[in-house]
């Protein structure tokens, strides 16, 4: 498997952060919670402009896939988006693929949610239920590859799109029988509503033939190609973010709550413990946080290409560059 070698490709001047250096908007893929403390934490500590990138906002996102529009339009140009929508938009997009350059979600924590007394403890309990999540949720844009690795047929189970505020509170009061999201945020959101951790059911997608990566830095052509430089640096500064972050949740989260006031620090770092559970993978350990196994991705195009009927299988070299990943000693994480 060869990769795109833009970054060895072209000449990387180093220089150091000036009145020259370009503004890069970042995009996050939710609402500020526990996986967006770190890249909070980088920001607050300096970690970007050390490494010569000039960051000028870090927003809160609509939802992974939603990133991938953000960046796509130029309106943001590096955001964290979901590898299965990045996959779908440059089938769809040739000659605009956007690239991944650093893998931060090793498996995806994608799932359906619902509570014991739906009875969902199987795919072939979802006939006839309702669902409800944002349309722009990639779990449930990931719902009819998931149906048909399980043989169901995804116009049985009806879905309502709701905001992602209100996801959990109508699964909670029984206004919907299941619902798509990350798991870990689902459920810490369902406890702090009162429920009790014995009554949620979880169907995880990689349990059931979906395996696939989730969120990782993406980047606009564009910018690449234009500022080399400013990825690698703000690629190095994320896993120094994320690398520091493993190791000390507790300061992530205080720059979480210096950004959003509101944040209960003992729910989010619960809910950042859970989220390393996909990050901190035994094979992230081995093989160091950041990049992609390449038979692996290229299983996740095939299923996406099928699960999303695209117009054509990209290569992977058209979805991740590992070019702009600083050497492994650096991206090493646990014992």
């Amino acid at each position: 498997m060869r990769f795109l070698t833009i970054a060895t490709a072209l000449v990387l001047a180093a220089a150091p952060a000036s009145a020259q250096t370009p503004s890069v908007k970042f995009s996050l893929d939710w609402i500020l919670q526990d996986q967006q403390a770190p890249f909070l934490l980088g920001h607050e500590k300096g970690y970007y402009t050390a490494e010569g990138v000039n960051l000028a906002t870090v927003d809160a996102g609509r939802g992974s896939s939603d990133t991938i529009g953000r960046v796509a339009s130029g309106v943001y140009e590096i955001g964290f988006g979901d590898m299965s929508s990045l996959i779908e938009f440059n089938a769809k997009n040739p000659g605009k693929e956007l690239i991944a350059v650093a893998m931060i979600y090793d498996q995806a924590p994608f799932a359906i949610v619902s509570l014991k007394k739906h009875g969902i403890s199987k795919p072939a309990d979802l006939k006839g239920k309702k669902g409800a999540a944002p349309s722009f949720d990639s779990t449930y844009r990931l719902f009819n590859v998931f149906a048909k690795a399980n043989g169901l047929d995804p116009a049985g189970m009806t879905w309502s799109n709701v905001a992602p505020q209100l996801r959990e509170p109508m699964l909670a009061r029984g206004e919907t029988e299941a619902i798509a999201g990350f798991n870990f945020t689902s459920r810490l959101s369902l406890r702090g509503l009162g429920v009790a951790d014995g009554d949620i059911t979880t169907l995880m997608l990689r349990d059931h033939g979906v395996d696939l990566y989730a969120n990782a830095v993406i980047v606009s052509p564009d910018f690449l190609k234009k500022n080399p430089q400013v990825v690698r640096g703000f690629v190095k500064a994320t896993i120094r973010a994320w690398r520091d972050s493993i190791n000390n949740p507790t300061m992530a989260i205080a720059a979480l709550k210096s950004r959003e006031p509101l944040t209960n620090e003992a729910i989010e770092l619960q809910r950042l413990a859970m989220a390393f559970e996909f990050i901190a993978t035994e094979n992230a350990k081995r093989n160091c946080i950041g990049d992609v196994d390449p038979a692996r991705l290229q299983k996740n195009i095939d299923l996406v290409t099928e699960g999303f009927q695209l117009p054509r299988k990209i290569p992977a070299e058209l979805v991740f560059d590992r070019g702009y990943l600083a050497p492994a000693a650096e991206r090493r994480i646990g014992g």
